[in-house]
């Protein structure tokens, strides 16, 4: 129940972030369009279980200025975002690379340390959305210890 609560609620907030920033002339008749959809994180990972507790949904606009990068972190809930601007390369703890552009979704990945990394000449824009629990961290920004 919980599941099915945050992948609904998941796909039509994209789907709503998507119709808005591609600036394509609305249509008369209602549609959706599934972006992405996975048990898979970017790098390949199964995504863990959701956890027990109550829901807490966040969505989170991250601006990451020209020529930056995210301190390296990880997280501990199920997330996906979608790139509304720029360009962005995520790396993970194992060397694993993502070239992300404005447009594309992604199921991020869950309690693996990385980071983003824009080397571009515009900031980059990415909406995230966190399928958490009440207490429970989205983002912790030190390396995780195993």
């Amino acid at each position: 129940m919980i599941k099915n609560y945050y992948l609904s609620f998941l796909g039509l907030l994209i789907g709503m972030v998507w119709s808005c920033s591609t600036g394509k002339t609305p249509s008369k008749t209602p549609f959706s369009e599934t972006l992405i959809e996975s048990h898979l994180s970017w790098n390949g990972d199964s995504l863990p279980s959701y956890p027990e507790g109550k829901p807490k949904i966040s969505i989170v606009k991250v601006t990451i200025p020209p020529h930056s990068e995210l301190s390296k972190h990880y997280h501990p809930v199920i997330n996906a975002g979608f790139m509304l601007k720029g360009e962005l390369t995520v790396i993970d703890e194992k060397g694993n690379t993502l070239h992300l552009k404005a447009g594309d979704p992604i199921i991020e990945v869950v309690d693996v340390v990385h980071y983003g990394k824009n080397e571009g000449d515009e900031p980059v824009e990415i909406v995230v959305f966190y399928a958490g629990t009440e207490g429970k961290e989205i983002v912790v920004k030190e390396s995780k210890t195993n």
